[in-house]
């Protein structure tokens, strides 16, 4: 893992350690539950796919993220051909067992924020 000061290590000091601040950390960012989200449903992903399967997503964020997330060990970079230079990315077993969060995410946001939700905001 990188030495970021807004990595897990940083982030769980302190006497007692605090799953929910773990986990928070490794996917608090924007796009990372996004991204982990299309790779579970879509499989392996070369860049330009990826970013086509994320409305609103630039290069250089989507870039960042994917750097983040194979050093924190959710997603795998393979390089499949080096002419054309191609790579691509896929979910490790670490980003996997991530499935259960990213569909509980999904289920709420459908039903809080979803066309056919109750919701009472603007």
């Amino acid at each position: 893992m990188s030495e970021r000061p807004d990595r897990i290590p940083e982030w769980c000091r302190g006497e007692e350690w605090c799953s929910v601040t773990a986990t928070a950390s490794l996917l608090g960012r924007k796009w990372k539950p996004v991204i982990v989200d299309r790779l579970l449903k879509n499989g392996a992903c070369g860049f330009s796919e990826l970013e086509g399967l994320i409305n609103g997503i630039s290069g250089k964020a989507l870039s960042n993220n994917l750097k983040e997330l194979e050093e924190d060990e959710i997603v795998n970079r393979s390089v499949i051909s080096e002419r054309p230079y191609r790579v691509e990315y896929a979910l490790t077993d670490r980003g996997r067992d991530l499935e259960p969060l990213i569909v509980a995410m999904r289920e709420w946001g459908s039903a809080h924020f979803g066309p056919d939700s109750k919701k009472d905001n603007p």
